[in-house]
């Protein structure tokens, strides 16, 4: 009997390794994990896709080809002169974007889709900011996989701000709508 750790599933068959170097050798499923990034990230390379996002279990893995990330290390722009247009325009941009109110909660996303606030482009939407929402009232609609699914608010309280965006993807458990309760 040979001392080897069990190969992935269509690995190619590897010479028995002596005893003491399989204490520093990877796992199996470290190796196959492994493999299965490689062949993720060759397949990225080959598409259109700027990033491939996959989940299994409690393990996520996130691949971005390079160019997805050069805005990011760009060089910051000049900060702008203090009391100008630019600095009050700044600022008021970053309150937008601040974190909500620590008295508003969110109704998260259960799942990944496409969100919809309206039921039609004709029909008005389900919520509005400064509408009151009860626990269970419709929300909007995320279409997965050609279904859509109805998202009714678990909060009730006052819509304070519609975070998601009709016709855009949301991810699971990302804000749609800041409640006020």
């Amino acid at each position: 009997m040979t001392d080897r750790l069990p190969e992935p599933i269509g690995a190619p068959e590897k010479p028995a390794q002596p005893a003491e170097s399989t204490s520093t050798s990877m796992s199996a499923e470290t190796a196959s994990l492994l493999g299965l990034i490689d062949r993720l990230g060759s397949l990225l390379e080959r598409s259109d896709l700027i990033e491939l996002e996959v989940e299994s279990g409690e393990t996520g893995i996130v691949l971005r080809k390079p160019s997805a990330l050069m805005p990011l290390a760009a060089a910051p722009a000049a900060p702008p002169v203090p009391g100008s247009a630019e600095a009050v325009a700044a600022t008021a941009a970053a309150a937008a974007d601040a974190a909500p109110a620590p008295t508003t909660k969110t109704v998260k996303a259960p799942l990944t889709g496409v969100f919809y606030g309206a039921s039609s482009p004709a029909s008005p939407p389900f919520v509005t900011a400064g509408q009151k929402v009860e626990v269970g009232q419709v929300i909007g609609l995320i279409e997965a996989m050609k279904l859509f699914n109805e998202i009714k608010s678990d909060l009730a309280g006052r819509v304070v701000r519609v975070v998601a965006e009709t016709g855009k993807l949301v991810k699971a458990k990302q804000p749609l709508v800041e409640v006020e309760p």
